[in-house]
């Protein structure tokens, strides 16, 4: 009978752990895509005058907005 106390309380160690992980570490990757956004328009800009290409703002808002319809699917 205490064996299977042990191993119980293992399996649910073990549960807990995992959760706790999970949501430590979706909080912190919430956090840091907050403060270090994956791209702004000032970004793009640089990027399409490297390409080069002459960016123009409709250009850049237009990428802009597919990028964000494509983070959001």
């Amino acid at each position: 009978m205490g064996t299977l106390w042990v191993v119980l309380i293992a399996i649910l160690a073990l549960l807990i752990g995992v959760a706790l992980g999970f949501f430590i570490a979706r909080k912190y990757m919430m956090n840091y895509l907050k403060k270090n956004p994956p791209i702004n328009e000032q970004m793009l800009r640089t990027m399409m005058m490297q390409m080069g290409q002459k960016p123009s703002q409709k250009k850049i808002k237009q990428m802009m907005r597919a990028m964000n319809n494509q983070a959001d699917k």
